[in-house]
């Protein structure tokens, strides 16, 4: 139900009795940001949420998103009411095209009525220009009340629709338990070792960035504040290389470099699943203060991206993607912003949990089908596995359960790699190094992004996947490169070719012209 109660001639009727403008409907509004009118008008599924409500209700049970399972239910109830408002006012209608019809010309009227018997014509015919008028004021009244309880239900309707998360995928586990499909590269621990108990002087990448130079925190923790970080000399260089190396894997592969701003509205951000806050209250993203007059004049409100799949997807905002172009494959590297670095700790000590960090992201829109998406993301997955293996990182890769899934993701994988200097941890040395997820189109819809299919205009789905999280990668790479003896860090053979052709780097100055 989308439009207003009254069809054009009843407003027409309205207006020539000296009614103001019609009542706009309350404004459609992003779930945490107040939609200005340059942004896309979102098209959201409400059949889909009404044919089966108790699914999108499991669905947010699943997904631990516990307030929001009453939403499908209520969205039922108020189309309902809806209906029932139709069918109220449509008497009245009728009523309000009759006085239309007289109050634009009597005798006219009078005469195209001569012969006809119903009840309200008859009732017309017998009322003084004064009880006409008087008639007309009543209807108009109630209809603009009518008008506005649609109105009120519709608004309502639209913004818990915009709160849902996607569906969850059959493959998906459910609860909160992943399951492990596969792993990359042999172990590097002795057979039958089990972490946290192997004999080798495994250090950690904080300790031998910062025995190096290459590592600086403190200095960082002044300019910027905890979760910050100076990368200096190899751990540099090795950023550096590693998102060359990734760019060029994604370009072979047929994706297409982007370079993207870091900034984006807020309601780009929204429409794409990402909320700046967690269902905790959480800040997670940053937002950037506005001056007095970006305010007063209505510019929306930036964030800082925690992600590039953000800016990505939003390239394509109330536009039609052609057919023949699907799948479209994009791949972006750049800086990235999270608020929730997380408690200090040994968990999150070093570049593993910081709030600014490099990351290389793999973004595609495909026909709106489940075999074009598979086909894409199963890429995604090969290249992720194939960038890992080469730089010789011992990973699982895991299933994710409906928990860890975000409001715009139907299915997620995520990739761990084992840190050697994290073992002793409850999570026994795995931390997530990659991840790609398939949305369908729960991020098109908000972001009126079309294409055509099977000759009609249809939303294409989406697929997004990490191809690196850089400092991550860097922690790894410095822990399993260690060198004891000599206090260097082999470099992986496959990003030789961007450190100059060396085998190992040291200190800040030392082995820089091997």
């Amino acid at each position: 139900m989308n439009l207003p109660l009254s069809c054009p001639r009843c407003r027409a009727f309205r207006l020539q009795l000296g009614s103001q403008s019609p009542r706009t409907l309350p404004r459609r509004t992003f779930t945490a940001h107040k939609r200005p009118p340059s942004a896309p008008k979102p098209i959201i599924d409400y059949k889909a949420i009404r044919r089966d409500p108790e699914l999108y209700e499991r669905t947010c049970k699943q997904r631990n998103y516990a307030p929001l399972a009453q939403h499908p239910s209520r969205i039922v109830e108020l189309h309902q009411k809806c209906l029932q408002l139709q069918r109220q006012v449509r008497s009245d209608q009728v009523w309000a095209n009759l006085l239309r019809r007289y109050l634009t010309n009597r005798t006219k009227f009078l005469a195209d009525t001569a012969t006809d018997s119903h009840d309200n014509t008859k009732k017309l015919r017998e009322m003084s220009p004064e009880q006409v008028n008087a008639a007309a004021r009543d209807v108009k009244t109630k209809i603009a009340e009518f008008e506005k309880a649609e109105g009120e239900a519709l608004a309502e309707i639209h913004a818990l629709a915009l709160e849902m998360p996607n569906l969850t995928s059959e493959t998906t586990p459910p609860g909160d338990e992943h399951e492990v499909r596969s792993y990359i590269n042999e172990s590097p621990l002795p057979p039958n070792t089990k972490p946290g108990t192997t004999p080798h002087p495994w250090r950690s990448h904080d300790d031998i960035g910062t025995e190096l130079g290459v590592l600086d925190f403190a200095t960082a923790a002044t300019t910027s504040g905890w979760g910050w970080y100076y990368m200096l000399g190899g751990a540099a260089q090795l950023e550096q290389a590693l998102v060359q190396y990734a760019l060029s894997m994604a370009t072979k592969h047929g994706w297409t470099q982007v370079s993207p701003p870091t900034m984006v509205y807020s309601h780009i951000g929204s429409a794409c699943g990402f909320r700046p806050r967690d269902t905790h209250g959480e800040q997670q993203v940053y937002t950037v203060a506005q001056g007095h007059e970006d305010a007063a004049r209505g510019v929306p409100e930036l964030c800082l991206s925690g992600t590039s799949e953000i800016p990505l997807a939003g390239m394509k905002v109330s536009c039609t993607i052609p057919a023949k172009d699907l799948p479209l494959k994009c791949v972006a590297v750049s800086r990235c912003y999270r608020a929730e670095a997380g408690a200090r700790g040994a968990d999150t000590r070093g570049l593993y949990r910081v709030h600014e960090f490099t990351k290389v992201e793999l973004f595609a829109w495909t026909a709106p089908e489940p075999a074009a998406s598979e086909t894409v993301y199963q890429q995604i997955l090969a290249l992720q596995t194939e960038i890992l293996r080469s730089l010789g990182l011992y990973c699982r890769v895991l299933e994710m359960p409906a928990r860890d899934l975000g409001a715009s993701a139907t299915r997620k994988v995520d990739i761990e790699a084992w840190f050697p200097g994290r073992q002793k941890l409850p999570s026994a040395g795995w931390g997530e190094v990659t991840s790609a997820s398939t949305c369908t189109d729960y991020q098109t819809r908000r972001l009126a992004t079309r294409t055509e299919f099977n000759g009609a205009k249809a939303f294409p789905w989406t697929c997004n996947g990490t191809a690196l999280a850089v400092p991550r990668v860097v922690a790894a790479l410095l822990e399993y490169g260690w060198d004891e003896e000599t206090k260097t860090v082999v470099i992986p053979p496959v990003l030789r070719p961007w450190m100059g052709g060396r085998e190992r780097f040291g200190r800040v100055g030392e082995l820089e012209s091997e």
